[in-house]
């Protein structure tokens, strides 16, 4: 495969190991869990994430991030938690942007402690914000964007350059655009996190991380995780590896359908409020414009007052209310009672998330369909 290669065919053949044997047209799946020793530094263990399969897979997720290396592990929160840790030692402070993901906000809140590593978080998403919280010990910055659940977007030029005129590494969650939308080292950002649960496996049947960046940055995060054993097991290597060979396809097919079913909600009176950068009306929506792809296939409301969320959400009989997102099916959930609901209510009112807020995953399903759904479930409540 030559080294410029498309996105799309980077997603099918990036990485792919080949069937020497019989010349199968997919990738073997190798399930041992020991293998011949050779030399101390080779030798293939799957705690030492170099398995076949393994680095088959880390070779076409960094390919489509454009970074020089990456890591799988068992999940999104193994891949976060083990490049946080990597990164950080006692002493050290950390600035996060203020609205992330519920678990990632709850492992700093929880685990640094122990560590004696510092924390702040950020009253803005300007790189001007994160300018006033730098300190003589920050090492870094901590970002993700579009944000979780409200998809705010960060610019990740200013952020990357910020970093660098403070000497501060920087990373980010891209699992909410995914590598087909946004691709953030493109911008100087040094560590890119996925939850490969979401859009890179995107058929809500497996538990995946992912930690991209520069071979040195992939060296140094190999140091914890060889320690921590947030490994995958080979068979959900190889499901994801055959996943991603449609993801250009389910992205660009969510995109379509969440644009279209943002600009319906935005018109209707049982709606008061629609997050999706987007939008024309998005106060984020020039810097999206600059450094997105794609708008992506998340999206969020806030029902209007007289309606009840749940009954909404248990009222639908296509869309799935159910605890993740971004497989090819549509999904909706209430933030406030899941993904966010081990934070405080303070904490989540601070973040824009309240009692009426729906997250919503856009499907590859006729967008009719999901419109005629979710005012069915509105009609009920009528």
């Amino acid at each position: 495969m030559k080294e410029n290669a498309d996105f799309k065919t980077l997603c099918v053949h990036a990485g792919e190991l080949k069937d020497e044997q019989h010349g199968g047209a997919i990738s073997p799946l190798y399930m041992s869990s020991s293998y011949a020793f050779n030399d101390v530094e080779t030798n293939q263990y799957p705690r030492y994430f170099n398995t076949p399969n393994q680095r088959g897979l880390a070779i076409k997720i960094a390919a489509l991030e454009g970074a020089e290396a990456g890591m799988i592990f068992g999940s999104g929160m193994a891949a976060i938690s083990t490049a946080l840790l990597s990164h950080l030692k006692f002493g050290d402070h950390v600035i996060f942007q203020d609205d992330l993901y519920g678990g990632t906000r709850n492992f700093i809140k929880h685990e640094f402690p122990k560590y004696g590593i510092q924390y702040s978080f950020t009253a803005g998403l300007t790189a001007t914000d994160f300018e006033n919280e730098i300190q003589d010990n920050t090492k870094g910055i901590y970002i993700e964007t579009p944000s979780n659940p409200t998809l705010k977007i960060i610019d990740l030029k200013a952020i990357s350059t910020l970093a660098k005129n403070t000497d501060l590494w920087t990373m980010i969650d891209n699992t909410f655009a995914s590598p087909v939308n946004q691709n953030p080292m493109a911008f100087g950002i040094d560590v890119v996190l996925h939850s490969a649960t979401k859009y890179l496996g995107g058929h809500s049947d497996i538990c995946a991380g992912a930690v991209l960046g520069s071979q040195k940055v992939i060296d140094r995060v190999f140091e914890s995780a060889k320690n921590l054993g947030g490994s995958l097991s080979d068979y959900t290597v190889w499901l994801l590896e055959r996943s991603i060979k449609t993801l250009f396809l389910r992205v660009q097919a969510q995109n379509q359908n969440a644009q279209l079913l943002a600009e319906f909600l935005a018109d209707q009176d049982w709606i008061d409020n629609v997050y999706y950068p987007g939008l024309p009306q998005h106060p984020d929506h020039e810097i999206a414009k600059k450094q997105m792809k794609g708008f992506g296939g998340m999206l969020t409301f806030d029902l209007a007052p007289h309606l009840d969320c749940k009954q909404f959400l248990l009222g639908l009989k296509l869309i799935k209310p159910t605890m993740s997102l971004a497989g090819i099916e549509s999904t909706a959930l209430s933030p406030r009672l899941t993904s966010h609901a081990l934070l405080t209510e303070t904490e989540r009112i601070a973040q824009g998330i309240t009692p009426q807020m729906v997250r919503f995953s856009t499907g590859i399903e006729a967008i009719e369909d999901l419109k005629e759904d979710l005012i069915q479930s509105v009609n009920q409540q009528h």
